[in-house]
C-alpha cells in the first residue's frame, strides 16, 4: 500500500480539478462541432499511446505495469471512465458547463454514500442525513419548471454515479497496484472500448481544430494522472473536500468563454450539495481521528 502523504494529496486534488475544468471546456467547444464518440476516440488514442509509451520506459516494462491484483476491476475501471466521459461531455453540449458541473457536484456525496459497500467503511447516521440534504440540494437545483429540470439532468446525475464508482475503485486498486498499473490500464482499456464506436463517427477535421484537440489530449493525460496520484498517496477523506474546486473552475470557464448564466437556483443548489458535501467528508475525518 501506497505512503499516505495527505498535504501532497489536497495539492494533486486542487491541480486536478483545474485541469479538468479547462478540458471540459475544450471538450465541450469541439463536441459542439465534431460528434461526441469521435472527440472522445481521438482523446484516448494519445492517451493509450502516452500511456504505452511512459510505461514501456519503466523498469519492467509493459508486462510490468499490465501486472495487477485485480485485473478485471482494472479493465472494469477503464470501461466506467470512457463511457463516464462520454456521458458527460454530451451533458455539456445540451446543458452547459454550469449546470452540469452543478448537479455533477453531487459526486462526493455519492462517493460518500458508495464507500460502504466498496471500502468497507462506516458511514452513520450523521453523514446518511449529510447525503439526503445534498440530493435536496440536487432537488432546487432541478427546480420543476425551469433549466435543467427535465430527462436531460439525467445526464449529469449518471455521469457523477459513474466518477464516484471510478473514483472509488482507484483508491480500492491502489491498495496492491501502483499508479502506473492504474494508469496503464485507463489509457488501454478506454481506448480499445471507444474505437470501435468512435471510427462509425468519423469525419473530417478543420487544421484549426487539430491544435484544439491537441489541447484536449494534454489536458486529459495530466488530469488523470493527477487525480491517480492523488488516490495513490492520500487518504479519501483528506482530499475529497477538494474535489468542489472543480464547480467554480468549470463555471468560471462556462461564463467566460461560453456566455453562461448562474441562476439563483443553480447557485443555491450548488450550495447546499457542497455543504452537505463538506459536513460528510468532515464526519469522515473525525472518525478516523476519533
Amino acid at each position: 500500500m501506497a505512503e499516505q502523504n495527505n498535504t501532497l494529496g489536497v495539492w494533486l486534488m486542487v491541480a486536478a480539478t483545474f485541469v479538468f475544468a479547462m478540458q471540459d471546456g475544450l471538450s465541450r467547444h469541439l463536441a459542439e462541432i465534431y460528434p461526441i464518440p469521435m472527440v472522445v476516440m481521438l482523446r484516448y488514442w494519445f492517451f493509450a499511446l502516452f500511456v504505452i509509451t511512459l510505461t514501456a520506459r519503466n523498469s519492467g516494462g509493459l508486462r510490468r505495469a499490465a501486472r495487477s491484483a485485480y485485473p478485471l476491476l482494472q479493465v472494469f475501471r477503464g470501461l466506467l471512465l470512457v463511457f463516464e466521459i462520454w456521458v458527460t461531455v454530451l451533458a455539456f453540449t445540451l446543458l452547459g458547463l454550469v449546470e452540469t458541473h452543478a448537479v455533477f457536484a453531487c459526486y462526493p456525496l455519492l462517493v460518500a454514500a458508495l464507500s460502504g459497500p466498496v471500502l468497507g467503511e462506516h458511514v452513520g447516521w450523521r453523514r446518511w442525513t449529510a447525503i439526503g440534504i445534498g440530493f435536496v440540494g440536487v432537488l432546487v437545483i432541478l427546480q420543476p419548471g425551469t433549466g435543467v429540470f427535465s430527462p436531460l439532468a439525467a445526464l449529469p446525475l449518471l455521469a457523477s454515479a459513474m466518477f464516484a464508482l471510478y473514483g472509488l475503485l482507484t483508491r480500492y486498486v491502489s491498495r496492491r497496484d501502483s499508479a502506473v498499473t492504474s494508469f496503464f490500464y485507463t489509457g488501454v482499456t478506454g481506448a480499445v472500448a471507444i474505437t470501435g464506436l468512435g471510427l462509425w463517427h468519423w469525419v473530417p477535421m478543420a487544421p484549426v481544430d487539430w491544435l484544439w484537440m491537441g489541447a484536449l489530449c494534454l489536458t486529459a493525460v495530466s488530469s488523470h494522472w493527477l487525480l491517480i496520484q492523488c488516490y495513490a498517496v492520500a487518504e479519501a477523506s483528506a482530499v475529497q473536500p477538494f474535489a468542489y474546486l472543480q464547480l467554480p473552475f468549470a463555471s468560471m470557464v462556462g461564463v467566460i468563454a461560453f456566455g453562461e448564466t448562474i441562476r439563483t437556483n443553480v447557485a443555491a443548489g450548488a450550495a447546499i450539495v457542497v455543504a452537505a458535501g463538506l459536513f460528510t467528508l468532515w464526519r469522515a475525518r473525525q472518525k478516523s481521528i476519533a
